[in-house]
């Protein structure tokens, strides 16, 4: 895991942490939560992560809104329903780990000490031709995922 900075000490979040990282984390740690900071179409159409071999569903909560890209006036709110308890570690993951930094950096802000961003996200960066899910990200390293 690399650090994204010590909360309390000008720091942004907690760090990055790559996908197989997140995976053992929220394997081993009964109040971790995956949040998914994606728009609704990506979760309806690229899929989701499936977290139901851990006993565990992962939580989506726009970073930004589909389809204007707003971002979402009540992410904190959402966030702070799905855990309440701001020692516990909260996972961001999107589509390629920018969207899910500037998500652990605002629950950061409101608290969370334990924020993390999920490096690569769901899709990876894109490949020379442009496209995604062939360079890394969750889908690439054979973690459990789901298209509805």
């Amino acid at each position: 895991m690399t650090n994204g900075g010590t909360p309390g000490t000008n720091a942004t979040y907690a760090g990055d942490m790559t996908v197989q990282e997140s995976w053992e984390l929220l394997a081993s740690d009964p109040n971790a939560v995956l949040i998914d900071v994606r728009t609704t179409a990506e979760w309806a159409y690229v899929g989701m992560p499936d977290l139901s071999s851990l006993g565990k569903t992962v939580q989506p909560v726009s970073w930004v809104l589909f389809p204007d890209m707003s971002k979402n006036e009540n992410f904190i709110d959402e966030i702070s329903a799905l855990q309440p308890n701001k020692d516990a570690p909260m996972i961001f993951l999107c589509r390629s780990g920018v969207r899910s930094i500037a998500a652990a950096e605002a629950a950061t802000r409101a608290g969370y000490s334990r924020a993390y961003n999920v490096l690569e996200g769901f899709e990876g960066a894109a490949d020379p031709n442009g496209h995604r899910g062939t360079v890394g990200g969750w889908k690439v390293a054979g973690l459990d995922w789901k298209q509805n």
